[in-house]
């Protein structure tokens, strides 16, 4: 048995002024074939997971490149072709084969390309034949073409949001993909369109109680698999918009039943399913009151909307510049991506004081830069922060420090949003003894600062991501999607 494996992933915000090309890949990760490291990254787990099952159960995993870029804008035409075609030469050299099983991200839009991945599968199958398996494991923010569809036996994403179980899924790829080459399984995919677009973290109800029922109903009655594809409202593609997919065991009628039910539940629920955000200032008053009347643990205010993960700049300086303001103390920030800045530090050293101009760089929306005399906490060649069992790179860094403040601003030069805790003491900065802990992101953070926070505070402050889709501009998605029409599946009429 012969298994073809590769992973070619981001997730791109088509409102971003961040544009990616090659270098945004290489930055933040890309592994040839046979270097992918033998920890799982978010969109390529199954290639080290296929690559230990080939070494446990004896049959043969030729690997493809594997490559990842933050999420941003638009992926350059010339860099996406390059790499769509790097692996389809790598699959055509390792023919025959009796699967591909691939990591995608399911949100990339290029340059010319509205759907990327459904072009990549749809170049897949033309290039393997219609009775080769093929495989591929999403991220919920995604987007779900027919295309794709068309071109797949088997898919899955993420159930999670924080995306904690991306390692999991990709070992439930796996499993499915070899059930099916050993003969014990035949599945089918079924969809169902929601008409809708929102937030969806399992973090909380409802949607903690939804996810758990699909979790519970897969390998049971013909139930392979069933996923949310949430939908990435930063995507400005025509197939924007929540999903449902379920797989089943050769039962196309019960997967399309199934897909209908879940979709009509999770529609009833669209009013209910995001987190409460606040606006900057009601926010910092609820940290401090946190600060009151809780000290033993900081308080974690989320910047929701200026999160890297979304695609966008990651340097909005709005909620920083009132922390200064108000002459809060005891904070540490994660992060403001500026390289400039970043390499000023490095250029003065650690323990030197420096004006420095900080964030604000990439577009008004943003905030204006922060004009400030600080002092040089520490400089780092490599800095980084966990996510799960995975590595994540935040580049060159620097630690400064507002002169006559005790606030500590992580600065980092590979866009990253905040994931866990130790992205401030891998940077020496001692994150218990801070009363407030302000993180760029939107709830990947969740896992990992829950158990250390007093509370979690979700600000909404302004932002370059399109935060409201009932008034986003979108010139190719369908208008015809929850929020922006009341009930446009007509259930509640």
């Amino acid at each position: 048995m012969r298994i073809f494996t590769a992973s070619l992933a981001t997730e791109t915000n088509t409102f971003s002024p961040v544009p990616t090309d090659l270098n945004a890949f290489k930055a933040a990760f890309y592994a040839g074939p046979g270097e992918h490291p033998e920890t799982p990254t978010l969109c390529s787990s199954v290639v080290p997971i296929l690559r230990r099952r080939a070494r446990a159960e004896g049959f043969t995993v030729i690997e493809g490149t594997s490559c990842w870029a933050e999420p941003a804008g638009l992926i350059q035409r010339r860099t996406y072709e390059m790499l769509r075609d790097q692996i389809l030469d790598e699959l055509r050299a390792a023919m025959p084969v009796d699967a591909v099983v691939l990591g995608l991200h399911g949100a990339m839009v290029a340059q010319g390309y509205d759907d990327p991945e459904g072009d990549l599968l749809s170049k897949v199958r033309a290039l393997v034949g219609p009775d080769v398996l093929i495989a591929a494991e999403f991220d919920p923010h995604s987007h779900l073409t027919m295309l794709r569809v068309a071109s797949l036996d088997i898919m899955a994403a993420f159930l999670e949001f924080p995306h904690t179980d991306f390692e999991q899924r990709g070992e439930h790829v796996v499993e499915l993909a070899l059930r099916t080459l050993r003969g014990e399984i035949k599945p089918v995919i079924s969809t169902f369109d929601c008409r809708m677009i929102t937030i969806y973290p399992t973090s909380r109800e409802p949607m903690r109680s939804f996810v758990d029922r699909l979790m519970a109903l897969e390998g049971k009655d013909g139930i392979l698999s069933a996923s949310v594809i949430h939908g990435f409202m930063a995507g400005d593609v025509p197939d924007m918009g929540t999903r449902i997919v379920v797989v089943t065991d050769n039962d196309r009628a019960k997967g399309d039943a199934l897909a209908k039910a879940l979709g009509h539940e999770l529609y009833g629920m669209r009013k209910r399913t995001t987190m409460p955000m606040l606006d900057t200032e009601a926010g910092l008053d609820r940290a401090l009151h946190l600060r009151a009347t809780r000290p033993d643990k900081p308080a974690v205010v989320a910047d929701v909307w200026d999160n890297p993960g979304g695609g966008v700049a990651g340097d909005a300086t709005h909620i920083l510049r009132r922390i200064l303001e108000r002459g809060i103390e005891h904070v540490g920030v994660a992060t403001i991506w500026d390289p400039i800045a970043v390499s000023f530090c490095h250029a003065a050293g650690e323990g030197a004081e420096l004006d420095l101009r900080v964030g604000g760089k990439c577009g008004p929306q943003g905030g204006e830069p922060l004009d400030l005399r600080v002092t040089v906490q520490g400089v780092f060649d490599a800095g980084w922060q966990s996510f799960r069992n995975s590595r994540v790179t935040l580049g060159s860094t620097a630690v400064v420090r507002p002169i006559g403040t005790t606030v500590d601003i992580v600065l980092i030069t590979s866009r990253t949003q905040t994931y866990e805790p130790d992205i401030f003491s891998n940077q020496g900065i001692d994150f218990a003894g801070k009363a407030l802990l302000l993180v760029k992101s939107t709830n990947h953070f969740h896992a990992g600062f829950q158990p250390i926070a007093s509370e979690i505070v979700y600000v909404a402050a302004p932002t370059s991501y399109p935060t409201d889709p009932a008034t986003t501009p979108y010139r190719k998605a369908s208008l015809e999607l929850w929020p922006r029409v009341a009930d446009p599946l007509g259930l509640e009429s």
